[in-house]
């Protein structure tokens, strides 16, 4: 049961609910603040097998956190429906709900992911057909391999927090390795950095 009660857009009703907490300076005094914080708006994709909750994103490194640009820049780039799984210049903090049974498809991205295990465990399926089951408290360190994500419970909702960070193309046997969302492409906007 969840401690804490899922938002309405949550699939994965019995795990507890997303809050992100973003600090800053009050503008007065220069005294730390936590300025707003923001509860999970979760994306159902490829069917409910999955579903995203964007936590933060940047567009550019380093950060420039004056006037809260960084937050403005946020905002802009979620409200344009022009998000990718990875975020060119910058980094993405997402959430992956999966659905017990789910594998989500076979893909590649343009960049060097943090993926950690919250809830559950989740089976790592790279394109060379090896596989790694990781539990909770577990990361992978995802470096533009081709792979897909699969829940072995055939009755437990999977958590993984994932930070995507833009990375230069992969050059493997003289030929470059661009992003393939395969069979979510379409539904998942094209991340725009390995063009």
């Amino acid at each position: 049961m969840a401690s804490r009660t899922p938002t309405s857009t949550q699939l994965a009703r019995e795990l507890p609910a997303l809050t992100t907490y973003i600090t800053g300076h009050d503008k007065s005094t220069g005294a730390t603040t936590i300025q707003e914080h923001r509860p999970a708006t979760w994306k159902a994709v490829d069917n409910n097998g999955m579903a995203f909750n964007v936590g933060y994103t940047t567009s550019q490194f380093p950060l420039d956190m004056n006037d809260d640009k960084d937050i403005t820049s946020h905002d802009q780039k979620l409200a344009s429906g022009r998000l990718g799984l990875v975020s060119p210049g910058g980094t993405v903090l997402r959430y992956v709900d999966f659905a017990p049974g789910f594998e989500s498809m076979m893909h590649r991205t343009t960049s060097l992911d943090y993926g950690i295990v919250l809830e559950g465990a989740i089976e790592l399926i790279l394109d060379s057909g090896e596989k790694q089951i990781l539990h909770r408290g577990d990361s992978c360190v995802q470096r533009g391999t081709n792979h897909a994500w699969r829940n072995p419970s055939d009755q437990e909702w999977a958590r993984v927090v994932y930070v995507l960070q833009d990375a230069q193309p992969l050059k493997v046997g003289g030929e470059v390795l661009r992003e393939d969302l395969g069979r979510s492409s379409g539904e998942v906007p094209a991340s725009g950095n390995s063009e």
